[in-house]
């Protein structure tokens, strides 16, 4: 289909070429002379764009459509396509910024291999139930190397300023800090209480990919052990009880318990054996039992 301007110059190249009169060329054309003439006249959108601009520097986070609003309040005669080109060509659309996060969030790429202790620790969440039918939130954390379990804390509930407390706690623990941290997306790990603790601590987190458990495979290996032998094996009666457990059986699995990825030695045997390196074959089950 030809379009309005291809068949105004069809009708000038007809009339050039075959000497014919307008009115002749415009009917082989098909087109009327009156639209072969017609001239836009573009009406003075001046004071609708001082006007746009000022309402957008008073509101600077409403959009075109909000504008096109205050606009037709005023009496303005104009439809929100009109408004929605102005606010282009003026530059006052919005810019919807990512929140910005500290140097600590790390980008996906290659992981480093695991060459000592407290290089990399491994955070995950798990639930479990009270016998008074409450529920409460166990955070994990070992050390990829050694395998050791370095946290073990039982909560209600849990907020990033205190996982924060509980890796502080840890490190004083082992006098160390680690240089990466992996840890999924939960609210908890991508809080700004645990943003700032890792940035001013100068500690990584390595954020696993959304629905990819097996970025964090050690740490759900773990989990699984966690829950098969301890968790389903007790009956809590409140969440200082379940600490209890807890620390009892993170002192038994660091100091009694052999490891098969270590030689069948416990982690605390293989921390003090430093000569040795850790199996680095990924745990065949990484899901939580």
């Amino acid at each position: 289909m030809v379009r309005a301007p291809q068949r105004r110059a069809l009708v000038a190249w007809i009339e050039v070429a075959y000497r014919l009169s307008e009115r002749r060329a415009c009917h082989l054309a098909r087109i009327s002379v009156s639209s072969r003439n017609y001239v836009s006249v573009k009406p003075d959108q001046g004071p609708l764009r001082l006007r746009l601009r000022e309402l957008a520097k008073a509101r600077p986070r409403a959009g075109y459509k909000t504008l096109h609003v205050y606009l037709h309040r005023e009496g303005w005669r104009v439809n929100h396509k009109r408004v929605y080109r102005l606010y282009g060509e003026e530059g006052l659309t919005l810019k919807h910024q990512r929140r910005r996060r500290h140097r600590s969030a790390t980008l996906r790429v290659e992981r480093p291999a695991v060459t000592r202790a407290d290089q990399q620790w491994a955070m995950d969440f798990m639930h479990d139930t009270l016998a008074s039918g409450g529920n409460i939130r166990v955070l994990t954390a070992i050390d990829l190397y050694t395998r050791e379990c370095v946290a073990l804390e039982a909560a209600p509930i849990f907020a990033g300023s205190q996982v924060a407390t509980v890796l502080d706690r840890a490190s004083r623990d082992r006098s160390a800090l680690p240089e990466r941290i992996r840890v999924d997306n939960g609210t908890e790990f991508t809080s700004k209480a645990l943003d700032h603790w890792a940035y001013w601590n100068h500690v990584q987190l390595d954020f696993s990919r959304p629905g990819k458990p097996v970025d964090n495979a050690f740490v759900e290996s773990f989990n699984a052990s966690l829950r098969r032998e301890c968790l389903s094996q007790h009956w809590f009666l409140s969440v200082e009880d379940a600490q209890k457990t807890l620390d009892l059986w993170k002192e038994d699995y660091n100091n009694t318990r052999p490891h098969s990825s270590l030689g069948q030695l416990t982690p605390s045997e293989f921390r003090l054996r430093g000569d040795l390196v850790p199996s680095v074959e990924q745990p065949r089950n990484s899901h939580v039992a």
